[in-house]
C-alpha cells in the first residue's frame, strides 16, 4: 500500500512540474529552482544543483540548492576528469555511492564550499539529445544509497527540465526579436525632440496641428536633412491615431524586391529566403500611420500597388492571392522634384495627386537662422549626455560661424558637426576649429579679400560696387548658383539677379 502511495506521490509531483513548465516561460531561474526542489523531494536528498556547459573546458553552476548552494555557484567545474564532465562526455546518467573514493571527485570543490559530498546521482540535461548541462542530486537522506528507481524518476524530471530550458530560451529569443523589430519599425513611443524658435517653423507647426486632425495623405517636401521625419512624427502625435503605431520605412534604403516584401509582407516560400510568413509595414501600421521617407525613390512597379492601398485600402502579400484590408494613414516625404519626375514619366501622375493632397514645404536651415543656435545648444546637451562630456556652449567666433555657414546638409549636418566638435574639442567651449566645417576657410578668404580691397583708396561709388560684387558672388556660391534661391536670400527679383551678374562681371 505504501509503495503505491509513493508512486502516486511521485506521479503527482511530475504532473505539477509539467503544469508549471507549460504555464511559465519568462522566469527560467525560478522555474529551474522549482524543478530542483521537486527532485530533492522525489529522491529525498540534501542538496541539488544544475551545471551548464560554459565552454569546451568548463561547466558553471546556474542553480545550487542546499547547505552550501551560494558558495557552489561561484565554482567552475572542469569537464576533463570530473564526475560532471564524465556525464557530459558520455551523455549518460552516473550514480556514485562513495564519492570521496572516486578518482573523478574534485576535492577542491569541498575546499571552496566546505561541503562534503558522500554520494550522488548525476543526470545529463539534453537539448536535441545533445548534453548542455548536468543535474546533480547529493547526499541521500538516512545514509542510504541512490537507487535505479531514483535514476528513473530523475531522468524523467530532467526531460521536463530540458523542455523548460528550451521553452524559456525560445521565449527569450522571441522577446529579443520583438525588441529588435520595435527598434527597426520605430513604433509608437520612439520620437525625436522637436526644437524650433523661428517664426516660419512655429507657423508651420500650427498648420501641422490642423492637418493632423484629418485622415488625408500628406506629402512633406524639403531638402535632405531639414527634419521631414520630425514633422511626420508631429502629424501623427497630434492626430486621433496617436495611440496607434507610427511606422517608418526609407524607400531608398532597400532593393526593389526587398522593399516590396517590407511594405506588403510575404508568405512562406514566396522567394528563396522566405522561410516563414512575415508581416509587412502596412499590416504593422494598421490603425496608425505609415511614414514613407524618400518616396521619390519608390520603384515604378510598386507605385501602382501603393496607389491601390491609398484608393481601396487593400493589398496582397508577396506570393499570396489573399486580400488584406488595412486602415493606415500615409505620410510621404522627398527631397526630389516630384512634379518634374511626373513630367519625365518616372513617377505616376495619379499617385502624385493622391499623395499631394496636403503638401508641406519645410524650409532649409539657412532660411531660419533663429533655429541654428537653438538646435546647436540642444545637440551639445544631447551629446554631452551620450559621451560624458561637459561642454557649456560655444565661443563667440564659433557662434558667428554657425550663423554664417550655409548648412547645405541642414539639421543633419549641424548635428554631425556638433557631435564631432564634442568628441575632438576641449571643454568648456566649442571653438571654430572644432566644428571642421566645409568652406569655412573660403569664407575667411572672402572676408580677407574685402578687407584688402578697402585697404586702397576708393570712391564711395567704387567701394559700394566692389562690396556688392563680392557679396552677390558669395550668395550665389552658397546657393549653388541657383539664381531663384539667390534672389530669395537677397530679397530681390530673379531678373535683377541676372542683371547684377552681367553688370558686375560675375563669372561662375
Amino acid at each position: 500500500m505504501s509503495s503505491v502511495s509513493i508512486d502516486v506521490e511521485k506521479l503527482n509531483t511530475l504532473v505539477e512540474v509539467n503544469t508549471r513548465i507549460n504555464s511559465s516561460y519568462s522566469d527560467l531561474n525560478t522555474l529551474l529552482i522549482y524543478i530542483l526542489e521537486s527532485a530533492m523531494r522525489l529522491v529525498k536528498c540534501e542538496s541539488s544543483s544544475m551545471l551548464l556547459v560554459e565552454n569546451e573546458d568548463d561547466l558553471k553552476f546556474c542553480v545550487a540548492l542546499g547547505p552550501k548552494g551560494v558558495e557552489a555557484q561561484a565554482v567552475t567545474v572542469k569537464t576533463k576528469g570530473s564526475l560532471a564532465g564524465w556525464v557530459i562526455k558520455n551523455n549518460k546518467t552516473l550514480i556514485v555511492n562513495d564519492v570521496p573514493s572516486d578518482p573523478r571527485y574534485m576535492s577542491e570543490i569541498k575546499k571552496k564550499t566546505g561541503y562534503l559530498t558522500k554520494n550522488m546521482i548525476a543526470v545529463p540535461l539534453r537539448v536535441n539529445n545533445i548534453p548542455i548541462g548536468v543535474v546533480e542530486l547529493l547526499n541521500k537522506a538516512g545514509q542510504q544509497d541512490f537507487t535505479q528507481s531514483d535514476r528513473e524518476i530523475i531522468e524523467l524530471l530532467c526531460i521536463q527540465a530540458s523542455i523548460a530550458y528550451q521553452n524559456a530560451d525560445r521565449y527569450l529569443k522571441a522577446q529579443n526579436t520583438i525588441k529588435d523589430l520595435q527598434k527597426t519599425i520605430s513604433s509608437t513611443g520612439c520620437y525625436h525632440k522637436f526644437v524650433a524658435k523661428s517664426q516660419i517653423i512655429l507657423d508651420l507647426l500650427k498648420v501641422v496641428k490642423r492637418v493632423a486632425r484629418t485622415n488625408t495623405s500628406v506629402l512633406i517636401l524639403g531638402e535632405s536633412g531639414v527634419g521631414k521625419e520630425l514633422f511626420a512624427e508631429q502629424i501623427h502625435l497630434n492626430s486621433l491615431r496617436s495611440n496607434k503605431p507610427f511606422v517608418r520605412i526609407n524607400c531608398a534604403a532597400l532593393s526593389p524586391q526587398l522593399l516590396e516584401s517590407e511594405l506588403f509582407g510575404h508568405v512562406k516560400g514566396a522567394f528563396t529566403d522566405a522561410i516563414s510568413e512575415s508581416k509587412g509595414r502596412f499590416e504593422t501600421a494598421n490603425g496608425g500611420t505609415l511614414f514613407l521617407d524618400e518616396i521619390g525613390e519608390l520603384p515604378f512597379f510598386l507605385q501602382g500597388k501603393l496607389l491601390r492601398v491609398l484608393q481601396e485600402k487593400t493589398f496582397e502579400k508577396v506570393g499570396s492571392s489573399e486580400t488584406i484590408s488595412v486602415d493606415v494613414r500615409i505620410i510621404a516625404a522627398t527631397n526630389r522634384n516630384i512634379e518634374k519626375m511626373v513630367q519625365e514619366g518616372k513617377f505616376r501622375n495619379d499617385l502624385y495627386f493622391r499623395l499631394n493632397v496636403l503638401p508641406l514645404n519645410i524650409p532649409p536651415l539657412r532660411e531660419r537662422k533663429e533655429d541654428i543656435l537653438e538646435l546647436a545648444d540642444y545637440f551639445v546637451k544631447k551629446t554631452n549626455y551620450e559621451i560624458k562630456r561637459n561642454f557649456t556652449g560655444f565661443s563667440d567666433k564659433a557662434k558667428a560661424v554657425l550663423l554664417d555657414y550655409a548648412w547645405p546638409g541642414n539639421i543633419r549636418e549641424l548635428q554631425n558637426a556638433i557631435e564631432r566638435a564634442c568628441v575632438f574639442g576641449q571643454p568648456p567651449f566649442i571653438q571654430v576649429a572644432d566644428l571642421l566645417l566645409n568652406n569655412v576657410e573660403k569664407k575667411s578668404d572672402y572676408m580677407t579679400a574685402i578687407i584688402e580691397d578697402f585697404n586702397t583708396p576708393k570712391t564711395l561709388k567704387t567701394a559700394i560696387s566692389c562690396f556688392k560684387k563680392k557679396y552677390v558672388e558669395k550668395i550665389l556660391v552658397e546657393q549653388n548658383w541657383n539664381q531663384t534661391k539667390t534672389a530669395q536670400v537677397l530679397g530681390i527679383q530673379r531678373t535683377y539677379v541676372c542683371r547684377l551678374i552681367k553688370e558686375l562681371g560675375i563669372r561662375k
